[in-house]
């Protein structure tokens, strides 16, 4: 199936977040008015594309990869195995993706405060 340009691997659900794009699968463990934890899995070639939140921090821990955070001002790019974890501060744009394009699924914690989600170009 294509979405938007964009492979979808058969028996996948297609989600689509606050922001314009579209993942694999997402289950959402649970929600509060400031906190939100979800696990959100990325088939290949699909990204979480560069985004910065007003407010929340998102702390990510890799369930299956590798897969990678990368970061800007400061740039950094994190690579997470299973098991590992980051977290990206407010105001901090990030762009979220498996290793060499490949697929990944990982645990998001995003609070405390309300949720945006702003867009910036890659």
């Amino acid at each position: 199936m294509t979405v938007r340009g964009q492979c979808i691997p058969s028996g996948c659900a297609i989600w689509r977040n606050r922001g314009d794009y579209t993942i694999a699968g997402h289950e959402l463990v649970a929600e509060g008015a400031d906190l939100r934890v979800q696990v959100l899995t990325l088939a290949a070639d699909q990204c979480v594309p560069w985004h910065y939140h007003t407010e929340i921090s998102d702390s990510f821990v890799c369930l299956e990869g590798p897969m990678v955070v990368e970061t800007r001002a400061p740039r950094h790019i994190y690579r997470l195995l299973p098991g590992e974890r980051c977290a990206v501060p407010p105001k901090t744009a990030h762009y979220v993706h498996g290793e060499a394009d490949g697929a990944c699924k990982f645990l998001i914690v995003q609070g405390v405060g309300v949720y945006d989600f702003v867009a910036v170009g890659g």
